[in-house]
């Protein structure tokens, strides 16, 4: 079979929340389903759509619950060509850029969520007994410029995959998108809560130094292991004016790195690592409560 764009829509959507099954060889009764289990009309109006483009028949539409069609030349077609649709066997056969993107939107459109936590976390999700077909839909987002990771539940055999990141999301939003109206409308609410990386630094000499002095209580972190201070930013510039700062106001000296994380994400550091640095910090009172904990364990162990 040709993967057209009717075809990779289809395929995702039955790999998602659909199913190809035919009946028990102990049942004397004979059946061969197609269908998609979805409680969003849109979806399951696009399923149908596709779905007649593609076989030349339209499917019976439940609304608010199925759409499906029973045919044994359409099951053995699909299963021919694709082999199983069962959660832990699917896979994702072979497709270019342009219908990868159509099968992740109808994916991410049946099993992906998105979450937001107010200016701390957000992140879109989808979860799947099949690691292995979980680990194809990364490397297809990969394809796309989008970084992913994906992590065992503790306690169940069951793929978390991940998406972070102001850049991921947006370019995910651009490059695949949602048809279902509450996430897409949930990855805009998303994408807009993210704040603003640019640091405004005041001109006044007072409310400067009171901006310093507020920015690293909530920006510094000590690591437990060797009682280095770290801050980080996406903004290069954020941390070199605050390294000026810092050594213009408490005499303080630290550094300025580049880092990549797990994602692809390129973030900067700045780092206190001379123990007379970190005690100014100290003395100074430059911790927030959070963190003067740390400094006293640290300082328990010797």
């Amino acid at each position: 079979m040709k993967i057209d764009e009717n075809l990779a829509a289809i395929h995702s959507y039955l790999c998602a929340d659909g199913y190809v099954i035919k009946n028990p060889t102990t049942q004397k009764q004979k059946y061969y389903i197609i269908g998609l289990r979805n409680t969003n009309l849109i979806l399951l109006k696009d399923f149908q759509k596709r779905f007649e483009k593609a076989f030349n028949i339209q499917p019976h539409l439940d609304e608010g619950q199925r759409c499906r069609i029973g045919s044994k030349k359409i099951y053995e077609e699909l299963t021919k060509n694709f082999g199983s649709f069962y959660s832990k066997d699917w896979h994702i056969p072979q497709l270019s850029p342009k219908l990868a993107k159509i099968w992740l939107r109808a994916y991410f459109d049946c099993e992906g969520w998105v979450y937001c936590k107010k200016h701390q976390n957000r992140m879109i999700g989808a979860e799947c007994i099949n690691e292995k077909g979980l680990n194809q839909v990364r490397e297809y987002l990969k394809m796309c410029g989008i970084f992913s990771n994906i992590k065992k539940k503790s306690t169940r055999d069951i793929f978390i995959l991940s998406i972070y990141g102001k850049e991921n999301l947006i370019k995910f939003q651009n490059e695949i998108g949602f048809l279902h109206p509450d996430k897409k409308e949930k990855l805009n609410l998303t994408i807009k809560d993210f704040m603003k990386y640019k640091w405004e630094f005041p001109k006044e000499k007072e409310k400067l130094n009171e901006f310093v002095r507020e920015t690293i209580k909530l920006k510094s972190r000590i690591r437990k292991d060797n009682g280095i201070i770290r801050m980080i930013s996406k903004e290069e510039d954020n941390l070199l004016r605050l390294q000026k700062e810092l050594n213009r106001i408490f005499d303080i000296q630290s550094k300025v790195n580049k880092s990549i994380n797990g994602l692809g994400t390129v973030y900067f550091e700045l780092d206190i690592n001379k123990h007379e640095d970190v005690l100014k910090i100290v003395k100074n009172n430059l911790l927030n409560e959070k963190e003067k904990e740390k400094w006293k364990k640290l300082k328990q162990k010797g």
